[in-house]
């Protein structure tokens, strides 16, 4: 299927801060079955989910992702964090405006990749705004800290909250597809960075997100890798126990790495996604 381009737009902050947000219309011949909305991982940006944008599109769903603060296209220090929750903050921002934007009584849901799915799925632990669903692949629930690293979030971010290092991850354990590793080599707006701030947002937010599993209310889809080695699998895992069955679906690949949808064979990923899609979002005739 031809798609329509997609567009990209500017979106002022709360602080005034500009975030870059992209959106993947959907062709006009096809029934509008739902908005997604698209948060990524820490130093990737939007730009590099428009393959899993076109495949929604052609299974009727609009998207929307954006760049969020600190990172592609988007003001801020790369990698850095102005305050605790301003991640969570400007995804409030962003699910108002896009409500505003799509037809009454559309459904709106959340798809969050690593550091996105963290943000997504604390979101909707503190019912910040309303969404209807929620999607996570491999969230950050559990950043899997050494004793070393758990003293440096626990002491750098009350002296040096915005001190930025470099964020430790490898990327040749993004995907075992050597394409992707290549490319995310090469993009430009790709960045290693990461400020103590933020590191500890990441450090409490897991633990205080799966304390709360018990009780979840949104349904939700949680994708994840059994063999991630830049987030610990182990935080899903426990997400997923504790979670009740019937709002929460768990699916764990046990071979593949972090980024599910961009391994050598997405396709069960895929798979998986329709089906939970098509469960709860029916196509419109």
């Amino acid at each position: 299927m031809t798609h329509p381009e997609s567009t990209l737009m500017t979106f002022v902050a709360g602080d005034g801060d500009n975030l870059a947000i992209q959106d993947w219309p959907l062709d006009d011949r096809l029934a509008l079955r739902g908005v997604v909305l698209l948060v990524h991982g820490l130093g990737e940006h939007a730009g590099r989910y428009d393959h899993v944008a076109r495949r929604l599109n052609d299974w009727g769903f609009a998207v929307r992702g954006y760049d969020q603060h600190g990172h592609g296209e988007s003001g801020g220090a790369r990698g850095g964090l102005p305050t605790d929750t301003r991640l969570l903050d400007d995804l409030a921002d962003i699910v108002e405006s896009t409500r505003v934007r799509m037809p009454r009584k559309t459904p709106l849901i959340l798809f969050g990749h690593s550091l996105g799915g963290l943000v997504a799925a604390r979101f909707v632990s503190l019912a910040l705004r309303p969404v209807d669903a929620l999607i996570l692949s491999s969230p950050a629930l559990d950043p899997g800290l050494t004793a070393l690293q758990k003293i440096l979030v626990a002491v750098l971010p009350k002296i040096a909250p915005n001190l930025r290092i470099g964020n430790g991850l490898d990327p040749s354990f993004l995907s075992h597809d050597p394409g992707v590793v290549a490319a995310y080599l090469a993009d430009g707006n790709v960045h290693d960075r990461i400020s103590a701030r933020l590191a500890r947002f990441i450090a409490d937010a897991g633990p205080t997100t799966v304390a709360l599993a018990s009780k979840w209310q949104v349904p939700t889809l949680l994708l994840y890798a059994g063999a991630d080695k830049l987030v610990n699998p182990a935080g899903s895992q426990a997400f997923a126990a504790a979670a009740p069955k019937q709002v929460v679906s768990a699916h764990c690949f046990e071979t593949l790495y972090h980024e599910i949808f961009n391994e050598l064979d997405a396709e069960p990923v895929f798979a998986e996604l329709k089906t939970w899609l098509d469960a709860r979002f029916p196509s419109v005739s």
